[in-house]
């Protein structure tokens, strides 16, 4: 089947999503630049919550433009991944009105894990339908970052009950190693 409604509804998700989490930001009690100051958690954490939102779209939009049709196992995959990305809302407020406290910042470290690890899933998914010329498989080669990144995730929920600033680095990081697509799959989707 054609990949389009799978698109159209990942974008109505992502939507929903960072709408839910731009509601949850809540306007001063005061009006002087101390009450403001004091809501810099909740700012920062919505902040960070959106630049991982913004990056899954923006990978997702950049991945599929390798993937002509998808099945069954892709809309389920796909799904698996858009249910992780909804509980990101929760996690960024719950840790944003806490001041990063440990189990609010770890929950948010598992918040960003999971959809990660749906995200492996979906691409092997995909490669599997798409059968041994796979240009999906072929894209991702080493797929240096995808290490790399579960690591991190996993180091910043063990940080986050001895230093929770430490736990937020490791999260910063991994969105800075993502901000910027990779190149090659604009180069590969232009010569299929």
């Amino acid at each position: 089947m054609e990949k389009h409604r799978l698109l159209a509804m990942t974008d109505g998700v992502v939507a929903i999503i960072i709408t839910i989490m731009v509601l949850e930001m809540k306007a001063p009690e005061g009006t002087d630049f101390e009450a403001l100051h004091e809501l810099w958690p909740v700012f920062f954490s919505y902040a960070l919550s959106f630049v991982y939102v913004a990056i899954y779209w923006n990978n997702h939009h950049h991945y599929f433009h390798l993937v002509p049709r998808v099945n069954g196992a892709v809309l389920w995959a796909n799904f698996h991944l858009l249910f992780w990305l909804s509980l990101i809302p929760f996690a960024t407020a719950w840790m944003g009105e806490h001041g990063f406290a440990p189990v609010p910042t770890a929950l948010y470290g598992v918040s960003l894990l999971m959809p990660a690890v749906a995200w492996w899933i979906m691409q092997n998914v995909i490669v599997r339908a798409q059968g041994d010329s796979s240009p999906l498989r072929s894209y991702l080669g080493r797929d240096l970052k995808a290490k790399i990144s579960p690591v991190l995730y996993l180091s910043g929920i063990g940080l986050s009950f001895a230093a929770p600033w430490a736990a937020l680095l490791c999260y910063l990081t991994v969105a800075i190693m993502w901000l910027v697509p990779d190149k090659r799959i604009e180069k590969m989707a232009t010569h299929n």
